[in-house]
């Protein structure tokens, strides 16, 4: 297992050949959180920009989703591309042999959560509806959101992950054992990560001997009696080994991408082309670290009081209505009191006035973000100055919701153990159905891998 293109066709798993900083790089400004947070906070992305400065950073490889619709979208990307190339020749960014990656990531929240960095096959991966792919989306993809993407990897010589896939591994056979003998491996970073994202610590898997500890192990997972009696079905579902946990418009970018470029490429080509994997953090759903976090909504440039009464209406054969209250405690209390009843739904809100809870009491779809969305889908498509964001953390939708001009809806969050089953039973939640942690918990870029032939 030393060959760069070493990968298990069944598991869809490289062993990817991945680039770190060289010793002298200040690994806490290197490393930035995921693109795909803070976007209605441009403050926050600000203070980044003067705390990393021109010193080697991911944030000078990466485009935070902030600045999506600037006019200078080209140039940054042209930036990208070409700051990707100087880290290379400057020996900035170096190479390491074929190996994985054990991580160790502590947060404000919680005291550790184990990951391990490897590379998937995108020909195993399928984000559309109904997919039966070994590995899949969890919620529903925005193609719209994938263009940009697109571009931003077409002429880019890396790739920085901050994909999550989850393994459903409640004996805790893959990753958990890794940690019981961490004094036998490298340790290849232990650092600070900027703005409260906790610690990191990551440690070099290289021997054959744990490396086929660990496809012995997925191996386990992915055998097909197991799996359909671990989920008690009986009928033609597809093995789900991987689901998407964080970063699925990344992934189903990479997967755009790879399809873009296999049509240029032979057979032999397209069985050994970099652009054909992803890297990844692969983590345990019964891993004390992870936790679901809900996914909440901020509609700004509304008229909340219309957008109210819209909803009301909308609602209106499934029992819909909605009562104000003049603090968030007493919308807290009043959640608490009407979720004894599992039959409604029920989401808190605020807007400039103060705060509310709506209740549907016939609900059609299982999940409350499910119910919620439907609505917010129709109203966004017939107001269009209106526009929405998907925010993690009950006192931002505080802060923006109350604003004038807005309104915040506050949802509950789903249980992680029910996730596999729902997905393979279901199919794909609605889009931002769930968070894994708080903002400041999401992957950070570290880690890169060369996408493009040498």
């Amino acid at each position: 297992m030393t060959d760069t293109f070493s990968y298990d066709k069944s598991l869809g798993i490289q062993i990817p050949s991945i680039m770190l900083p060289n010793k002298d790089v200040d690994m806490t400004l290197w490393s930035v959180v995921a693109c795909d947070q803070y976007t209605s906070e441009p403050e926050y992305w600000n203070k980044v920009n003067k705390i990393v400065g021109n010193n080697p950073s991911t944030l000078h490889l990466t485009f935070p989703e902030v600045y999506l619709g600037d006019d200078n979208e080209a140039e940054r990307i042209e930036k990208i591309n070409s700051g990707m190339e100087k880290y290379i020749n400057e020996g900035i960014l170096v190479s390491n042999e074929p190996c994985m990656i054990l991580v160790d990531r502590k947060t404000s929240h919680v005291q550790s959560r184990k990951g391990l960095i490897l590379s998937v096959d995108l020909e195993k991966y399928d984000y559309t509806k109904g997919s039966q792919t070994l590995i899949r989306a969890t919620e529903n993809t925005v193609i719209d959101r994938l263009p940009p993407r697109i571009k931003i990897r077409e002429n880019a010589s890396l790739e920085l992950p901050h994909v999550m896939l989850l393994i459903d591994d409640p004996q805790k056979t893959v990753i958990e054992p890794l940690a019981q003998k961490l004094d036998s491996f490298e340790k290849i970073y232990d650092f600070e990560l900027m703005m409260n994202g906790g610690h990191i610590k990551g440690y070099k898997i290289d021997d054959t001997r744990t490396l086929d500890g660990i496809f012995k192990a997925l191996k386990k997972l992915a055998d097909p009696q197991a799996f359909k009696d671990k989920y008690s079905l009986t009928g033609d579902k597809g093995l789900l080994l991987f689901a998407v946990g964080d970063g699925n418009h990344s992934l189903a970018s990479a997967k755009g991408h790879w399809e873009n470029v296999k049509k240029n490429l032979s057979a032999f080509e397209r069985e050994n082309h970099p652009a054909r994997f992803a890297l990844v953090e692969v983590v345990n759903v019964h891993d004390d670290g992870i936790a679901f976090e809900p996914i909440h909504r901020v509609l700004f440039n509304v008229d909340s009081e219309a957008l109210l009464m819209n909803m009301s209406e909308y609602f209106k054969e499934y029992g819909g209505s909605f009562v104000k209250f003049d603090s968030l405690e007493s919308m807290k209390n009043k959640l608490s009191e009407l979720t004894k009843d599992r039959s409604h739904h029920n989401f808190g809100f605020v807007d400039a006035s103060g705060f509310g809870v709506f209740t549907i009491r016939t609900p059609q779809h299982n999940l409350e973000v499910a119910t919620l969305q439907c609505f917010l889908d129709d109203f966004i498509k017939n107001n269009g100055d209106s526009k929405i964001d998907y925010i993690h953390g009950e006192d931002v939708v505080t802060r923006l919701g109350s604003k004038a001009g807005n309104i915040g809806f506050y949802l509950p969050a789903m249980r992680k153990h029910d996730l596999f089953k729902t997905v393979i039973l279901d199919g794909v939640l609605p889009r931002k159905t769930f968070s894994m942690g708080e903002a400041e918990e999401k992957r950070f870029y570290l880690e890169c891998r060369r996408i493009v032939k040498d």
